[in-house]
């Protein structure tokens, strides 16, 4: 397959996973990259041996050897600056959360299908054979039941933009979103219905928010996230036995246990197969992981637990 050509709008911290992703497989040749200053580009570009620097992210759109579209902008620029991508007749892989708002993540799907370019949403761990792995294994723990997932870790720094309610920040829609796609992934369905509680931190955005998802089958997801304190899992429990992952995001103890039985995995980039995996579909060899249905589920869910936290009351995506 010949190489998409990637450029990455920004100079996110977030790059240095996918860009050694990139650098691991033939797939993928990243040919430019973009800041608001052409001086902080080309620094960015030296560094990473990056061959295009551009000033601007409507220099980068406009740039014609660029195929596809990196996006690891601060959430509430996800949407704008993919539709400004699909108008440049770039793919795109917007990095996670795509929207908490689910009329956003339609109108960009729609744009995309309209213009026969690919679109999807950056949950690298999808990708990872330790999540295959945890799903071929689910029939033996009996009928599911219950879904835990956690993910948390420390952040004080007022000025990170994690903590920046005006760009979308908060616990929820940085970590959060993780457990949200664990659950729904495990549970095979979409929740019927959420609630949610919420602790405020001194920025404005939500610092811990601890939600119930509970599902048509039956099966309950507890979800816990946070900037206080540092954790993380996922566990599936059935009728006759459980499955835990300790590392279910970053995949790199790439370990499950299954009733207390330790199942080692090879470990392997999510970052790479990522960009495998959009890139097939880019070629049209194959469809995209992560589409329009799984992107619409998780921002209807964000939606829908922020609305029971806000309100008090269980409500339905």
């Amino acid at each position: 397959m010949e190489p998409v050509r990637w450029g990455i709008l920004s100079t996110a911290r977030i790059n240095r996973q996918l860009l050694a992703g990139a650098r691991a497989t033939g797939a993928v040749e990243v040919v430019a990259v973009a800041s608001r200053g052409h001086e902080r580009a080309a620094e960015y570009a030296a560094e990473h041996e990056i061959p295009r620097a551009h000033g601007s992210y409507d220099e980068l759109l406009a740039d014609p050897r660029v195929e596809a579209v990196y996006i690891p902008l601060p959430n509430s620029l996800h949407h704008q600056w993919t539709l400004r991508a699909l108008e440049a007749g770039k793919h795109v892989l917007a990095e996670k959360p795509y929207s908490r708002h689910p009329a956003e993540v339609e109108a960009a799907f729609d744009e995309a299908k309209k213009r026969g370019l690919v679109l999807s949403e950056a949950f690298m761990w999808r990708h990872n054979p330790q999540t295959r792995r945890l799903l071929e294994l689910l029939p033996d723990i009996g009928e599911l039941q219950t879904i835990r997932a956690t993910f948390s870790f420390r952040l004080s720094d007022p000025g990170n933009v994690r903590l920046r309610p005006e760009l979308d920040g908060g616990s929820l829609m940085d970590v959060g979103c993780y457990c949200i796609s664990g659950a729904r992934l495990l549970a095979g369905e979409e929740p019927e219905r959420v609630y949610g509680e919420q602790v405020i931190g001194p920025t404005g955005a939500e610092v811990r928010f601890t939600g119930v998802l509970r599902f048509p089958s039956g099966v309950f997801a507890e979800l816990t996230c946070s900037f206080t304190h540092t954790h993380m899992g996922l566990e599936a429990i059935g009728t006759t036995g459980s499955l835990y992952v300790p590392d279910p995001w970053h995949c790199r103890e790439s370990m499950l246990y299954l009733d207390g039985r330790e199942i080692k995995i090879e470990p392997e980039d999510s970052y790479r197969l990522e960009l495998e995996n959009v890139g097939a579909a880019i070629r049209g060899e194959g469809e995209p992981l992560l589409g329009r249905e799984d992107a619409l589920g998780q921002a209807r869910t964000i939606d829908a637990l922020y609305r029971a936290a806000e309100t008090g009351v269980s409500v339905s995506p």
